[in-house]
């Protein structure tokens, strides 16, 4: 399985923001799906372009399509929560359509992701955050040799547990 992921612009956000599904897809170039429009994904182009339009240069960090290279299709979207923190640390977010579920997606995007921070100047430590609750994120996780530094209390999920993998000693 390959993955491509291709960067949402701020206009392509907008577009989203606004469901227009088909002026976001002309935006980004690929054939976005009715994922990106609904409740559990509208809140994020919020956010993203929020933060993008505060620090223009953090925008290659955010969420982008993911593209299943063999079909063509885009199941999901992966991307980091923001740039480096100053230890180093980024966030990992990744989420797949529900017509795609249970293929091994998810793993590839953390795959993707993971692979992309190594390669970047400055990471030393990718985190993932998630809900006890959230059986198959935990399955998604393990075997990277992610490890569990704590737990935090987040507004909008309620408790999450915090997971974090080296990259570098």
């Amino acid at each position: 399985m390959t993955l491509r992921l291709v960067e949402l612009s701020v206009e392509a956000m907008l577009a989203l923001l606004a469901g227009d599904l088909s002026g976001a897809s002309a935006r980004s170039g690929v054939r976005l799906t009715d994922y990106f429009v609904d409740d559990t994904s509208i809140w994020l182009w919020r956010i993203r372009v929020d933060q993008i339009r505060k620090d223009p240069s953090t925008a290659r960090w955010f969420a982008r399509a993911v593209v299943d290279e063999e079909s063509g299709l885009v199941i999901g979207h992966a991307g980091y929560h923001g740039p480096p923190d100053e230890t180093g640390m980024v966030e990992v977010g990744y989420s797949v359509d529900p017509r795609y579920r249970r293929r091994g997606y998810a793993r590839e995007m953390l795959t993707v992701l993971v692979r992309r921070a190594r390669t970047e100047p400055g990471v030393r430590t990718v985190r993932a955050s998630i809900s006890p609750d959230n059986a198959a994120s935990l399955a998604t996780i393990a075997g990277f040799g992610f490890s569990q530094v704590g737990e935090q209390w987040d507004i909008e999920d309620g408790l999450e547990l915090i997971f974090e993998y080296p990259l570098a000693p």
